[in-house]
């Protein structure tokens, strides 16, 4: 397994995802958002296994700030949450081609095996 957790050290389920895999003794590679967000070719990944809708934080400061609910383009929407990670839902959880969103041990058990 090669997992990558990209998240906010301030987020309460991003650290509930890294105690997960560290009680289980899995190596993770931890990406904080707030310092480099994902690339473009880590977005089309995630957003290929969840979904662009599922990766947007609707609720987050800044979705309102930057007007994202008058964007329609999936492309003008894309482009925002590459420049602007605090627009993410966290934590975003990647196995490869596989990804999480928010905290979910019931599908990361699955890559387990």
């Amino acid at each position: 397994m090669n997992i990558q957790i990209f998240g906010v050290k301030k987020c309460f389920d991003t650290k509930k995802a890294e105690r997960y895999f560290k009680e289980r003794k899995i190596n993770y590679q931890f990406v904080d958002l707030t310092m480099k967000g994902l690339s473009k070719g880590e977005l089309q990944s995630v957003k290929t296994a969840v979904g662009l809708k599922n990766l947007i934080n609707f609720n987050a400061k800044d979705y309102k700030r930057l007007n994202m609910d008058h964007i329609i383009s999936e492309a003008g929407r894309e482009e925002m949450i590459l420049n602007n990670p605090s627009l993410y839902n966290t934590p975003i959880v990647r196995n490869g081609k596989q990804a999480t969103v928010g905290y979910v041990p019931s599908i990361w058990e699955s890559w387990q095996e």
